[in-house]
């Protein structure tokens, strides 16, 4: 099968939908992991769309991921809110995993806030908490599996992206100040990304852990990719939904626990978002 790629046109038409079905587009955008679509409850919705309704969009098929996107307001703060996200392993291109953060883009959000749910690589973490993403290693884009493959448009973004502070250090300083105001531990680490949905074997954990990594999971980096490309500012979340096992035998995660993981996660993520959306406007969008 050819490999398809989108053009601004594309993006435009999509984003010109949104607007008028949604009337306006906030200058700060979130999008939820598996899980964790309780967070948008914090939300004071001023107008939602399902993804099945908007032209072109992708649809998540996967438990947790609502497929939902609102517009309103989080502390009086204007935020966009996508609950779910497409993903590899369901069978959509790298491309179309990374359309809805271009649509945005051109619709007009600055700031993308993204969040997961993760396996814990890192023994101090437990589940439920919060990991503020600091890096990221990007396994399946190393072997060539990356959104920016294939005919650039400088309009969108340069052909070769500088991702050294993808995550935004001046966000991250905020996200920090927020989680002390809310009363919650916000841990930091690297997040890294496996292609899934297949678990990583007791062998793959050690690699992984032995590389850097902090936490691991199936989704979020071809996001800030396609983010940074854009000029977008990214702050990454995840939340820690399992402790992955390093020997054969002991009992290894499964979707439906990370599903309950999000009930403990919920609450600290709504917390901090209550006290940082207010402050990423005060710092200058």
């Amino acid at each position: 099968m050819a490999e398809v790629f989108f053009s601004r046109s594309d993006y435009q038409r999509i984003a010109d939908f949104l607007k008028e079905r949604l009337g306006w587009i906030p200058a700060v955008g979130i999008i939820l992991g598996s899980g964790l679509n309780p967070v948008a409850e914090e939300l004071e919705k001023e107008a939602s769309v399902p993804y099945r309704e908007i032209p072109g969009f992708p649809v998540p098929s996967v438990a947790g991921h609502e497929g939902l996107l609102s517009v309103g307001r989080i502390s009086g703060s204007p935020v966009l809110v996508l609950q779910g996200r497409p993903h590899y392993y369901e069978g959509y291109s790298i491309q179309e995993v990374t359309l809805p953060v271009k649509v945005l883009q051109i619709a007009g959000v600055k700031v993308l806030i993204v969040t997961n749910a993760a396996g814990a690589l890192n023994p101090s973490f437990k589940v439920g908490d919060l990991m503020l993403i600091t890096d990221h290693i990007n396994l399946p884009g190393m072997a060539g599996l990356n959104p920016l493959r294939g005919p650039n448009d400088e309009s969108l973004g340069p052909r070769f992206v500088n991702m050294v502070n993808a995550y935004d250090p001046r966000l991250r300083s905020l996200a920090q100040k927020a989680a002390k105001k809310a009363g919650i531990e916000l841990h930091e680490g690297i997040y890294i990304l496996v292609a899934g949905p297949s678990y990583e074997t007791p062998a793959e954990v050690r690699f992984l852990r032995l590389i850097g990594g902090d936490a691991v999971g199936m989704s979020t980096v071809p996001e800030v990719i396609a983010a940074r490309h854009g000029g977008l500012k990214v702050l990454g979340i995840s939340g820690i939904s399992n402790v992955i096992p390093l020997q054969p035998g002991e009992k290894g995660p499964d979707h439906q626990e990370v599903l309950e993981a999000g009930k403990k996660i919920v609450p600290k993520l709504r917390a901090l978002l209550r006290h940082l959306i207010p402050m990423i406007y005060e710092m200058g969008v």
